[in-house]
Parts: C-alpha cells; sequence; structure tokens
C-alpha cells in the first residue's frame, strides 16, 4: 500500500500519452524540442518530480544532461555556460527548496548580465493556492532579480514561452529570465509545431554616433576604451584588438572580463577592479576620454561611485541597455549597441595615429607588463607560495587556455598573472559570489574538451560547492582545481583589520585535506605546505589529467599573511 501513491502519477502519465494522437506531444517534450532548436547544448539539471515530463523528453534528445549534486551548481553552471556562449544557460530544478537553492545563480546572471533561462517544475495547477507541498509564488520570489518571470499556464503555448524567455535573456542587456512549469501542464498533449525563434535586435552606431565619437578621438590627447560585459564575440575581439593596435589606443578590461582584449596586446593596460594595481587605478582620472564598450562605469570600476563622477568629463557608454542601469559619473554620449556591431562600425573609423595616444599609451603598457612579470619559478623557503605556483603554471598553458574563479583574495593572482588571450578565457563572478569557481569550471571544461581548464579557489569558496567534483568525474571534466588554503575567508580578514584591527572574529577556519576529497570523487590531489613541492605538484597534476583523463587538484596551504598586492 505504500507504493501505491508514488506508482498512481506514473500509470497517469502513461495513459495520457497512450491516449494522445500520434501527432500532438506533451509540452514537457515540446519545451525539449523548443531548446534544442534554438542551440541549446546541454541542461544543468537536479531532478525534480515536479517536472519530470521535461527530463524525459530530455532523454531521446540531443542536449546533453548534466546531473549536479546541488541546485546552486546547477544554477552556476548554467551562467557560465551563459557567459561563454551565444546561447543563454539552461538549468532546470524543481520547486521550492529547489527554487531556493538556485537563486544564487540569478543573481549572478543579473549583476554580470549573464543570459540564461531557469526552469522551475510547480506544483500541478490545480493546487495552486492551497499549500500544496512545496508550493511558492515564483513571480513574488523572482520578479526582482529576473529579466521576466513567467509560468507555463497553457501547454498550447509551450514553444512558444521557450522562444520569449530565449528572447527576453538575450535582447537588450542580456539577463536571467525564470519559467515556470507546473507538472500536471507539461504533460498535456499539444500540436507541437515549433515557435519560431525571435531575433535579437544588435543595434549599432548611426551616423550622428559615428561622428561624435571621431570628433572626441581627434580632440583627445590620452583616450581609453574599458571593454566589459559577456555579449561578445572571438570576432568582436579580434577586430577591436586590430584597431586599437592600429591606432595606439589604450584598451583597459572590466573587472574579471580579461580576455575582451589579449593579455599580450600592446594596447592592453590592465583590468580595472577591486585590487587594481595603482597605475590602473590612476587610469580613470587621467584619461580625457573614456569610452565604456559592453559594460558601464558602475560600482566596482569607479570604486564605489567615487572615481570620475565630475561631469566636466568626457565618457562614451556603448551597451544596448538603454537604460543605462548600474553607471554612474557622466555620460557625454550613448551609443545603443552590441559590442560586435559597435565594433563593425568602429573599424571603418580611419583615424590619423598621434604621438600623444602612442606615448599614453606606451606608458601603460610598460606599467602593465611590469606589473604582469612573472615571479621568480624557483621554491622559497618555508611555506608554499601562490607566486610560485603561477611561476611555475603559466609557461605550461596553451594560448587558449580557460581560468575560472569564484570570489576571495586567491583571485588576485590570477588577474595579475594568468595570460587572458581570448574571449571567454576567464569565467567568474563580477557579483563577487562565493562557490563560483568548481562550478565553472566544469561548464568550461564541458563546453571545450580540448582547452586547458584551471580554476583557483579559496578555501572558504571552495567548500560550498566542491562536491561539484562528483559532477566533474560523472562527465569526465577535467579541470586543474588550486585550492589556496589560508584557512580564513581572507577578504572579510581584509577588511576586518582594516576597520576593527587586531580583533580577528567570525573569520577564521579549520580545513579538511582536500586532496583526499578529490581523490575520493574519483580525481587526482596532491596537497601541498612547504614551496620547494610546489613545481612538481604542477608538473605532476597536468600530466595526470592528460594521462588519466580526470581533473586534478591541488591542496596549496599557504601563510595568512602573504597577499598578491
Amino acid at each position: 500500500m505504500a507504493t501505491e501513491p508514488l506508482e498512481q502519477p506514473t500509470l497517469e502519465a502513461g495513459a495520457l500519452r497512450a491516449a494522445a494522437p500520434a501527432a500532438t506531444k506533451s509540452a514537457g517534450h515540446v519545451i525539449v524540442d523548443a531548446l534544442a532548436a534554438h542551440g541549446v547544448k546541454r541542461a544543468y539539471v537536479v531532478p525534480g518530480e515536479s517536472y519530470l515530463d521535461v527530463l524525459d523528453g530530455l532523454h531521446d534528445s540531443a542536449i546533453e544532461t548534466v546531473v549536479c549534486r546541488h541546485e546552486g551548481g546547477a544554477a552556476y553552471m548554467a551562467e557560465a555556460d551563459g557567459k561563454m556562449n551565444q546561447v543563454p544557460g539552461v538549468a532546470m530544478v524543481t520547486r521550492g527548496p529547489g527554487a531556493a537553492n538556485a537563486h544564487v545563480g540569478l543573481h549572478t546572471a543579473w549583476q554580470d548580465s549573464t543570459p540564461m533561462v531557469l526552469f522551475v517544475g510547480l506544483i500541478p495547477f490545480q493546487h495552486r493556492d492551497r499549500e500544496a507541498f512545496q508550493e511558492f509564488d515564483i513571480k513574488a520570489w523572482f520578479d526582482t532579480g529576473a529579466k521576466r518571470v513567467m509560468v507555463l499556464d497553457h501547454p498550447e503555448r509551450a514553444s512558444e514561452i521557450v522562444a520569449e524567455a530565449m528572447f527576453a535573456a538575450s535582447s537588450g542587456r542580456p539577463g536571467p529570465v525564470v519559467v515556470g512549469l507546473p507538472e500536471d501542464v507539461i504533460r498535456m498533449h499539444v500540436d507541437p509545431t515549433p515557435h519560431p525563434v525571435i531575433p535579437v535586435a544588435p543595434g549599432g552606431m548611426t551616423v550622428t554616433d559615428w561622428k561624435a565619437l571621431r570628433d572626441a578621438l581627434m580632440e583627445s590627447e590620452k583616450p581609453l576604451f574599458v571593454t566589459g560585459g559577456n555579449d561578445w564575440t572571438q570576432e568582436g575581439v579580434d577586430e577591436l584588438t586590430r584597431w586599437l593596435e592600429e591606432h595606439h589606443i589604450a584598451a583597459a578590461v572590466e573587472w574579471r572580463c580579461e580576455g575582451n582584449i589579449p593579455f599580450s596586446s600592446p594596447s592592453y593596460v590592465g583590468p580595472i577592479g577591486y585590487g587594481r594595481p595603482k597605475p590602473t587605478y590612476d587610469l580613470l582620472e587621467e584619461t580625457d576620454l573614456l569610452v565604456f564598450v559592453g559594460t558601464v562605469p558602475g560600482d566596482v570600476i569607479t570604486d564605489g561611485f567615487i572615481i570620475r563622477q565630475d561631469w566636466a568629463r568626457k565618457n562614451f557608454l556603448v551597451t544596448i541597455d538603454p537604460s543605462l542601469r548600474g553607471r554612474s559619473g557622466a555620460v557625454s554620449w550613448q551609443i545603443v549597441a552590441k559590442p560586435d556591431v559597435f565594433v563593425r562600425d568602429l573599424v571603418k573609423m580611419d583615424l590619423p595615429v598621434r604621438d600623444e595616444w602612442r606615448a599614453f599609451t606606451e606608458r601603460m603598457r610598460s606599467e602593465q607588463e611590469k606589473f604582469a612579470a612573472l615571479p621568480p619559478a624557483e621554491p622559497a623557503e618555508g611555506r608554499a607560495r601562490m607566486d610560485t605556483l603561477m611561476a611555475n603554471l603559466v609557461p605550461t598553458l596553451p594560448e587558449d587556455a580557460i581560468v575560472t574563479l569564484g570570489a576571495g583574495e586567491h583571485t588576485n593572482w590570477a588577474h595579475r598573472y594568468f595570460p587572458a588571450e581570448r574571449f571567454a578565457s576567464m569565467i567568474s563572478a563580477r557579483n563577487g559570489s562565493m562557490g563560483y569557481s568548481v562550478p565553472s569550471a566544469i561548464a568550461a571544461s564541458l563546453n571545450f574538451p580540448g582547452r586547458r581548464v584551471v580554476t583557483i579557489a579559496g578555501d572558504g569558496e571552495f567548500l560550498m560547492n566542491g562536491q561539484e567534483l562528483a559532477t566533474a568525474a560523472q562527465y569526465g571534466a577535467t579541470p586543474l582545481v588550486v585550492v589556496m588554503d589560508n584557512q580564513e575567508y581572507g577578504t572579510i580578514r581584509t577588511h576586518q583589520e582594516r576597520h576593527y584591527p587586531h580583533r580577528v572574529s567570525g573569520t577564521q577556519l579549520k580545513n579538511p585535506d582536500f586532496a583526499a576529497m578529490a581523490r575520493a570523487f574519483g580525481g587526482w590531489g596532491v596537497r601541498v605546505e612547504q614551496d620547494s613541492e610546489v613545481p612538481g605538484a604542477v608538473r605532476d597534476a597536468l600530466q595526470a589529467i592528460d594521462e588519466t583523463g580526470t581533473f586534478a587538484l591541488i591542496h596549496l596551504i599557504v601563510d595568512q599573511r602573504v597577499k598578491a598586492y
């Protein structure tokens, strides 16, 4: 008798399929077909009984179903997927607790302007507003942190609602969309005729825009481009870089967007964000013309809405978002365009190179090269050091290597030293979300199985989603995971020492053996305590990845007092 309530829904669903005409499909299957038609390659899921019909549709689909160990990990993987591709990332979770756990990925997608669609299974339509098991108000939960929240209350709209969700996630300023799927509605059979893909308007420069920017550049002695956001392609990055180099114009990159201008480009003068070096910090005030492309001068770039707030300054903002959400400081001119379309029009602008441009760019590039110069590869005495690890790792990396990061002071070593040469070669959470490193590395490795993927995690951050190493092992993801273990929440400790010196409270940690954890999950792991062990650990970890086809983890025990800069 105990099994009867579990068997009954299955029998009903089977009977429903058997009675349906051959020309129809369940709404859940139609949703899967629509996702495939939009170019979705994989869906990151934590299963739930609320959307079984969609899971059944995935069974025979070309879409890879990546089963994750926590909804936060699934949402992070989908968000990272959206950063790397021209198609929104897709996650699927169940109602109530599942939706709550996935919320962290939505906030990341919202603040990072990442196209992402989260499908959430819901209680049956007929049970709504009766405090049913795991019932929640999907619109009340997500309306303030998503571009749209939709519920499939009419099964015949299944294909249409996917098209609308994918369009909403990609159009304008990209971001997350939430789609609710009542479990009884998705089992209903409908006409499977697909809804067409809705084209996204890319904007572009008007003649007036083009002339205004040209005049501003010609009047400028120290122009600076700042690129950011995820809404790029490799072709757009290549074309902009070529144009900047031809004109000897400097370009900085928004925090955690390295790769939007290659690290090795003579026009690249460094990152702008938390922990930026002093020369880059001063750039925003020194330049007489700022051209933001794909981003706006927000909180992090302007150091808490402090830098470059004078409205007498000349700032051109190139963004597809007409509302300029998140910007601060002067707006001299807005060009409503996605980066690639702006670059398409910009490269037609052939300007005479000014000596002042060349001198400014060369001076700032020299500062960046000094800042990014690798430390000695030879180990020092004593405790293991991130400097030594980066000095031994970076020379081994191919040009198309990818690094992923979560949040914390451990990320500073990647910002400083990692040679991000291509678009989406640095995948990170610009909302400062911890727990992002391992899930994003898995998504990167699954998307680009032939490329070297490195993730740098802090000890506090790693345990927030480190269990997704099981997902890496299950699906053959092969990242190199570096866990920098300083036995504390380091960023918070730094703030604490600044405001409450010598009163350490609530920031100290006692950690397990992360290398043993990696081995338990089916990967390769090594614990490194002395700096003399670092070169061998890096060599052996990379060899293990190449020879065994699994992930590898280096557990690096470092001194709390050592900072990147």
